[in-house]
C-alpha cells in the first residue's frame, strides 16, 4: 500500500513538473497545445483530449488540436462527438461541465468532461475537453477541478510569449541604437560604412557582410566586413553586385535558401552562393524616403537567418539609412556636390512626379514672365454716339390739320419724297372765295372808270389787289402743304402717324432728316486718357445692338474744351468710318469705342490706373 502511495506521489510530482514546463513553454502554438493537452489529460487521468474554437459568426465548434495524436480518435466513440460539443456549451456558462459517456461497450463508465479556457488574447472562446478513463481512481469533480485549476495556463503561456517578443524588440532596437551611436561618431562615408558591416558581422555572427550603394544607376560595393580594401574588378564583387541588384529591382528582401511559399526571383543570390559558398544569405535594400538607394547583403556558412534576424537587420537598415545617406551626399566633392544638386533638382522639376503642380507652376512663371516683360496694344475705352451734320427741321409753313404720313422715323427718303401733307380744303375755299373777290372789283373798277369816277375806280383797283395778294398767300400755302424731303436721309425725327387730324401751328418742327452718308462717331473720353490720344489714331467700335460685330474707326479731330458729366470731365473726340457707314446705321445709335494708343508693358496696363490714384493721394 505505501509502496503504491509513493508511485502516485511521483506520479504527482511529474505531473506538477510537467505542468512547470509547459507554463513557461518558449516554443511555437503548434507545440504548446498538444503539449498542454498531455499533461491536463495526465492530471485528469483522461485518455482523449480534444481543444475546440468557437466560431464568432455561426457558433459552431471547430477542433484544432486532439490528443493523443496517435492511437484513439473522437469517432471510435459512438455519440463522443455530440457530447464533446454537448460539454462545450455548457463549459462556456459555468466554467466547466461533464456528462457521461457510454464508453466502448457502452456501460457508461467514462465521462466527458470540459473546461473553458483563460486566454490572453480571447478573440474567441476556447474549451478544452477530455474523455476520462472510467478505471482511473478519480471522481469526476475532482477531474473537474483539477482542469479548473490548470485552465490559466494557456493565458500565462500566451503572455510570457507576448513578453519574450517585447524583449525581443527591445533587444533589436537597443542593438539599432547602440548602432546608430557608432555611425553618429563617424564624420565620414567610408568610415562609417565599414563600422556598420562590421557591428553586422560581429553582433548578428555573419562570416561577412556587404554595404552596396547605387551609383550611376547601377549598385556597386561600397564595403565589405573586415575587409579595409578590395579589388572592384574581383570576379566575387561583381557576382555579389548581381545579387544586391537582384534584391535592388525587387525592392524587397531575399533569403537565401528561399523560405517555403516565397515569390521573389534570387537566380543571382543561388549562382553567388553556389560559386562562393555562401549556403545562407539574406539581402536587404536600404530605403531612404520610401526609394531603394542601397543594399545590405549578410552571409552565414550554415546557420540559417531566422525571421527574427532579418526583422533586426530591416530596423537596423531603416535607422542607418538616413546617416548612410548623409554621408554619401556630403562626403564628396565640391563640383560632385554641386552636380547632384542640379540633378536633383531638375529632376524633381522635369520628372513625373507632381505633374499637374508642376504644370500650374510653369503656366504662373510664364504668366508672370509675360507680366513683367510682356507688352500688349494699349486701348483707351470711351462711349460713342452716331450724329450728322446734315441734319434738316422741316417745320409747318401754315397753321392747319395733318392730313395724311406716309413716312415713319427710320425711314430713308430720297430727295423730293412727301413726309406729310396738311389738310388743304380751307385754303381751297379761301382761295375760290379770293378769286370771287379780286374778280368782282376789277369789275367795279372797270364800272367806276366808265363812269369817271376816278375815286371808286382807285378804291375798286386797291380792293382788287388786295384780293390779288390774299389769293398768291392761299395758293403759297397750298404749294407748301405738303411738307417733302430737302434731300436723301433718314427721318430721325417725326412720329406723326397716330396725329392724323391733330393741329400744327405754323413754325411747329413736324420733322427731322439727316444725311447717312456724312454720319461721324462723337467720342467722350475721360480727362485722364485725353492725353495718350491724337489725331490720326485708329481703333474699333462696337454697337450696343450688334456686340458681335467691330467696325474700324479713325480719330479725325479732338475738341480742345472738355465737356462736365456726370462721370467727370469728358473731351469729345470725332472719328470717321474707314470702310464708311452701313445701310442699317442710325443717327443716335451708341456703343463703345477702343483707340489703339501704341504698345505698353502688360504690368503697367494692369496697374497704371491704380498708381496714378496713389499718387494724387499721396503727393504732399
Amino acid at each position: 500500500m505505501e509502496h503504491t502511495q509513493e508511485d502516485q506521489n511521483a506520479q504527482t510530482d511529474r505531473i506538477i513538473e510537467r505542468l512547470e514546463q509547459v507554463r513557461h513553454f518558449t516554443g511555437s502554438p503548434n507545440r504548446f497545445w498538444p503539449a498542454f493537452l498531455d499533461v491536463s489529460a495526465g492530471l485528469a487521468g483522461a485518455r482523449l483530449g480534444v481543444l475546440l474554437v468557437q466560431d464568432k459568426e455561426n457558433g459552431s465548434w471547430k477542433n484544432l488540436c486532439v490528443w493523443p495524436s496517435k492511437g484513439h480518435r473522437v469517432g471510435q466513440f459512438s455519440g463522443l462527438a455530440d457530447k464533446i460539443k454537448q460539454v462545450a456549451d455548457a463549459s462556456l456558462d459555468k466554467g466547466y461541465a461533464w456528462v457521461n459517456n457510454g464508453g466502448p461497450g457502452g456501460n457508461g463508465a467514462d465521462p466527458v468532461v470540459g473546461v473553458q479556457l483563460a486566454m490572453e488574447q480571447a478573440e474567441r472562446a476556447s474549451v478544452a475537453v477530455f474523455l476520462l478513463d472510467g478505471e482511473a481512481a478519480l471522481a469526476v469533480e475532482e477531474a473537474a477541478m483539477r482542469l479548473k485549476l490548470v485552465a490559466d495556463t494557456p493565458a500565462v503561456y500566451q503572455l510570457g510569449h507576448v513578453v519574450r517578443e517585447a524583449k525581443k524588440d527591445v533587444v533589436q532596437f537597443s542593438e539599432a541604437l547602440d548602432v546608430m551611436v557608432l555611425l553618429n561618431k563617424e564624420k565620414r562615408y567610408m568610415g562609417a560604412a565599414m563600422a556598420f558591416c562590421n557591428e553586422l558581422a560581429s553582433r548578428y555572427r555573419c562570416d561577412r557582410v556587404s554595404l552596396g550603394w547605387l551609383k550611376d544607376g547601377y549598385i556597386r560595393v561600397q564595403a565589405i566586413s573586415h575587409m579595409e580594401r578590395f579589388e572592384k574588378k574581383m570576379d566575387i564583387v561583381q557576382v555579389l553586385e548581381a545579387a544586391m541588384e537582384e534584391a535592388f529591382d525587387q525592392n524587397e528582401e531575399i533569403v537565401w535558401p528561399p523560405p517555403e511559399g516565397s515569390t521573389f526571383v534570387a537566380r543571382d543570390h543561388e549562382a553567388f552562393s553556389r560559386e562562393q559558398g555562401a549556403k545562407q544569405m539574406v539581402s536587404l535594400p536600404i530605403r531612404l524616403d520610401d526609394d531603394p538607394l542601397g543594399v545590405l547583403t549578410c552571409e552565414r556558412a550554415d546557420e540559417p537567418f531566422s525571421e527574427v534576424d532579418v526583422r533586426g537587420l530591416r530596423v537596423l537598415c531603416d535607422q542607418a539609412a538616413r546617416r548612410l545617406g548623409d554621408l554619401k551626399h556630403s562626403d564628396r566633392w565640391f563640383g560632385a556636390r554641386m552636380t547632384g544638386a542640379v540633378r536633383n533638382g531638375l529632376s524633381k522639376l522635369l520628372g513625373v512626379e507632381h505633374t499637374f503642380a508642376k504644370c500650374v507652376g510653369l503656366i504662373l512663371c510664364a504668366a508672370l514672365a509675360f507680366v513683367l516683360f510682356g507688352k500688349l496694344t494699349y486701348r483707351v475705352e470711351a462711349p460713342f454716339i452716331l450724329r450728322s451734320d446734315d441734319l434738316s427741321y422741316l417745320p409747318a409753313s401754315f397753321d392747319g390739320y395733318i392730313d395724311h404720313v406716309p413716312v415713319e422715323v427710320g425711314d430713308q427718303v430720297d430727295k423730293g419724297d412727301i413726309l406729310l401733307t396738311l389738310d388743304i380744303r380751307e385754303l381751297l375755299i379761301e382761295e375760290s372765295t379770293a378769286i370771287a373777290n379780286q374778280n368782282r372789283y376789277t369789275r367795279e373798277a372797270e364800272k367806276a372808270r366808265a363812269e369817271n369816277a376816278l375815286a371808286d375806280m382807285k378804291i375798286a383797283r386797291a380792293l382788287a389787289a388786295q384780293a390779288k395778294a390774299q389769293l398768291d398767300l392761299v395758293r403759297y400755302h397750298l404749294a407748301h402743304a405738303e411738307v417733302r424731303a430737302p434731300f436723301a436721309g433718314i427721318v430721325v425725327e417725326g412720329d406723326l402717324k397716330e396725329l392724323l387730324g391733330s393741329p400744327v401751328k405754323k413754325g411747329d418742327v413736324l420733322f427731322k432728316v439727316a444725311r447717312i452718308e456724312r454720319m461721324y462717331a462723337e467720342l467722350e473720353v475721360n480727362e485722364r486718357d485725353i492725353h495718350e490720344l491724337a489725331a490720326g489714331a485708329t481703333g474699333e467700335m462696337a454697337f450696343v445692338s450688334q456686340p458681335k460685330l467691330k467696325f474700324p474707326i479713325k480719330v479725325e479731330r479732338i475738341d480742345p474744351v472738355a465737356v462736365a458729366k456726370d462721370d467727370g470731365n469728358m473731351f469729345l473726340v470725332r472719328g470717321l468710318f474707314a470702310e464708311g457707314a452701313e445701310d442699317w446705321w442710325r443717327p443716335g445709335m451708341s456703343g463703345i469705342s477702343k483707340i489703339n494708343v501704341g504698345k505698353r508693358n502688360v504690368l503697367w496696363i494692369l496697374t497704371h490706373r491704380t498708381v496714378d490714384f496713389f499718387r494724387i493721394l499721396l503727393w504732399w
